[in-house]
């Protein structure tokens, strides 16, 4: 597929939220980074269930949504895991994210885990304005994680990962592009999960609840060119609680209430937004910040001035917090059914959409497939009518068994 594309708007391809614009007086004012892929839902439990994780129950995906979960493997968590999403499929046909998890318990109280995430924007031929060939690019991102979690009772875990990051959207090869390079970082992430004992409902039914909150990507700004300002990477703050409830022996449960925010200072309104750079007289106006704070910051002040720097204040703050809701029906274990949605405010992004999902399983494999379904018929999502899935195999379970 041929496109006319540099390498800034393959950027705008792999970064902008879709559905939102901004204004000079900031009536819709998105926070953007580098390496959004990082926090794309890899798998299709989440999927399925409005993006959430960070509170529900332990599984093959423990080290994108909580690493503290990898504390309460079992044996029959020892797995591994595949995941496949198409991305902007009724546009392209080769844009897509793969995601491989290995998880393994270690030790009664503690668990181990590592993940390559991989996103391919797929093959990009150049053409100059008269058509002539310009070459051709193969931009792609990828992360390999690591991470151990450790029950520090029988009720809370604490998990750190490591994760190095990569980005080459590949615009050396772009004439006229200056001097750029592949990007890379280094990030981290800290979570803790807390799962409670069950308790008695009534009528032979139980319950319990599941509490977790997780800070991600922490690390370093990622640059593409030796002479170019640093960009922010998407660091965020993700908290949530899950209630299970057990209907009999076969019949269970799950709803999911989670946030999370970017860790990452907002955009401020400065004089150049409202596009006069001089005044009555012809002189130059400085590109002072009439509102919110100064975002040309290092990792670590953008992480704290995030909670407080909004131009339009508090209301504003609050905005930038996304909600997902989830809920997950299991029928003695082999089967499983999903839903889910996510809000987000028209000011930061407008993604807003509602998900639905299955599960399968039996013997040492399972399959899961997510479905995305657009909340509004104004509103668009990369993964709108798409779908995809997970592969499983419980790799310890398999041995015990053989």
């Amino acid at each position: 597929m041929n496109k006319n594309l540099t390498g800034a708007a393959i950027l705008l391809i792999a970064a902008i939220p879709l559905g939102a614009q901004v204004t000079a007086f900031g009536e819709y004012n998105t926070i953007t980074t580098a390496v959004p892929f990082l926090i794309i839902s890899p798998d299709s439990r989440a999927g399925g269930m409005g993006d959430v994780g960070v509170s529900t129950s332990p599984d093959a995906n423990n080290l994108h949504w909580n690493v503290a979960k990898l504390a309460y493997l079992d044996k029959k968590q020892n797995s591994l895991s595949l995941s496949y999403t198409p991305w902007l499929s009724r546009l392209v046909p080769d844009i897509d994210l793969a995601y491989l998890s290995y998880q393994i318990q270690t030790g009664r109280r503690g668990g181990l885990g590592f993940s390559l995430r991989y996103f391919s924007l797929g093959e990009i031929n150049l053409t100059d304005d008269l058509g002539n060939p310009q070459g051709t690019l193969n931009p792609n991102e990828f992360a390999f994680d690591g991470g151990y979690a450790l029950q520090l009772s029988d009720r809370i875990s604490l998990g750190v990962a490591l994760r190095y990051i990569y980005s080459n959207l590949g615009q050396s090869n772009v004439s006229g592009a200056g001097n750029t390079k592949a990007g890379q970082s280094f990030a981290a992430d800290v979570g803790s999960f807390y799962t409670s004992r069950e308790f008695n409902l009534g009528s032979g039914q139980k319950g319990s609840y599941q509490l977790g909150v997780l800070l991600s990507n922490m690390g370093a700004k990622i640059t593409y060119s030796d002479d170019a300002n640093a960009d922010f990477i998407p660091t965020n703050l993700r908290l949530g609680g899950t209630f299970l409830w057990s209907f009999d022996e076969y019949n269970k449960l799950g709803l999911t209430l989670e946030m999370n925010k970017l860790l990452v200072p907002t955009p401020p309104i400065r004089e150049g937004d409202r596009g006069i750079d001089s005044d009555e007289n012809g002189n130059g106006i400085p590109n002072e910040i009439l509102a919110g704070e100064d975002d040309n910051v290092n990792f670590f002040q953008g992480m704290t001035q995030s909670f407080s720097d909004a131009p339009g204040g508090s209301s504003e703050e609050f905005k930038e917090i996304v909600w997902n809701f989830g809920a997950e029906y299991l029928y003695d274990e082999f089967f499983r059914f999903r839903a889910g949605y996510q809000y987000e405010s028209e000011m930061k992004g407008n993604r807003k959409y509602y998900t639905m999902g299955l599960g399968l399983k039996y013997n040492v494999f399972a399959l899961d497939f997510a479905y995305l379904i657009p909340g509004t018929p104004t509103v668009t999502s990369p993964l709108e009518n798409t779908l995809r899935f997970t592969l499983i195999y419980d790799f310890q379970n398999g041995s015990d068994e053989g």
